[in-house]
């Protein structure tokens, strides 16, 4: 009895313990840059209304080169998680990074700025109008080097340059194998045709990125590589068994979670010999929750690709591509259709519950990795150093 009792005060003391912590730190009043990660997240939860945690679900575009009042008001109202930078956004190199830093003046939690800059056919960064940005070549030239440094050196320059602008996380790299030769929407997009080659050196170009202040997302899951459909315009449809997945497409995502992916884009591909039916993997619980989360052990980001895709739009409402994604087990939602449906929507079919999973993630993710030092300067844009290193890759006529 009297080691019950014991046991009993123990627990008592341990918990009174933690209390008078807590009270503590609210006592002393202490300052949110002094704030732990956690605390910062606790903070902005207890802050939030369960609209603006949504908001925090999703990453907008707006097609204006201003930050006008619609999209100010929009931006203090709703506490968005981020914002991708799309050709109407990139004008002059002062404008664009005025409107970046705009962008995050008018949100009260910081913002992941996005953007497509994968080098080849992918390179957004090339829509500035007065300045000449390092011309990058297809990741598969790179690949073909088999040169891990260089790889990381390439990811170096890529983060520097976009820093020149704000942006903090990049939808890159592609991890898709390029293993069907009439792949068109991948094809030179990937490091190449075997496994091996595209983890290695999309590993060291993601560290690049990273140990540069860029977030990289890896893209696109299951693996994009073995289709011949362009999911902007249609459903690609893979019919490789678990098994056979495992065997190669899952491979450079396996070896992205050891790497310690941050963030990783769900593709708009069907696999109904794993689903079942032709639901796209972005949709499909199966996909993200039982494989890449349960299966593989991935604990960060999910973000899906572009939610106003053909792949998507041909056969679901946004309703439903909204409520199925976030059932799937997505955190991040990409390009929605109207970010005020897709909170009402969101509201109507999630319980909070399930989006204070995600916007916990979120937040915890934005006060660990985004930097808030001001940007690179426009000579980064193009420099002499920069060409130097992108020389070194041969590049196929």
């Amino acid at each position: 009895m009297k080691k019950k009792i014991g046991i009993l005060l123990l627990i008592i003391l341990v918990v009174m313990a933690g209390v008078s912590f807590f009270v503590f730190r609210k006592n002393e009043k202490v300052s949110f840059e002094d704030m732990s990660i956690e605390e910062k997240v606790e903070y902005q939860m207890n802050q939030m209304t369960l609209e603006q945690k949504i908001a925090q679900m999703l990453v907008v575009y707006y097609s204006n080169d201003v930050v006008d009042d619609n999209l100010k008001n929009l931006l203090q109202t709703n506490n968005f998680g981020g914002f991708i930078l799309t050709k109407p956004n990139i004008t002059t190199y002062e404008k664009t990074k005025q409107f970046v830093e705009d962008l995050q003046a008018n949100s009260a939690i910081p913002l992941m700025i996005s953007i497509d800059q994968e080098g080849g056919s992918v390179q957004r960064l090339q829509y500035l109008e007065d300045t000449k940005p390092t011309s990058l070549p297809a990741m598969y030239d790179l690949g073909k080097t088999k040169d891990e440094e260089l790889a990381y050196e390439v990811g170096k320059v890529m983060a520097e340059e976009l820093k020149t602008i704000g942006v903090n996380v990049v939808n890159a790299p592609v991890v898709d194998i390029y293993s069907n030769p009439n792949n068109t929407v991948i094809g030179k997009r990937s490091f190449g045709e075997d496994e091996d080659t595209v983890s290695k050196m999309a590993n060291r170009l993601a560290n690049g990125l990273e140990d540069e202040g860029v977030i990289a997302t890896y893209k696109h899951f299951p693996g994009h590589g073995d289709t011949d459909v362009d999911s902007h315009y249609d459903l690609p449809i893979i019919y490789k068994t678990y098994d056979e997945l495992k065997e190669k497409e899952l491979k450079p995502f396996t070896s992205a979670i050891k790497n310690q992916a941050k963030i990783i884009m769900i593709g708009h591909i069907a696999l109904p010999n794993i689903t079942g039916d032709n639901t796209p993997a972005s949709l499909s619980k199966k996909i993200i929750t039982n494989i890449l989360k349960e299966d593989m052990g991935y604990q960060g980001l999910v973000i899906t690709d572009a939610l106003n895709m053909g792949a998507l739009t041909k056969e679901y409402s946004y309703e439903e591509i909204y409520t199925m994604a976030i059932d799937a087990g997505v955190d991040l939602l990409l390009m929605p259709d109207s970010s005020k449906n897709a909170i009402a929507c969101i509201k109507k079919n999630i319980s909070e519950d399930r989006i204070n999973e995600s916007v916990k993630k979120i937040l915890t993710f934005k006060y660990t990795y985004l930097k808030t030092e001001p940007p690179l300067d426009a000579t980064y844009l193009g420099s002499e150093k920069h060409k130097e290193v992108i020389s070194k890759i041969p590049v196929e006529e």
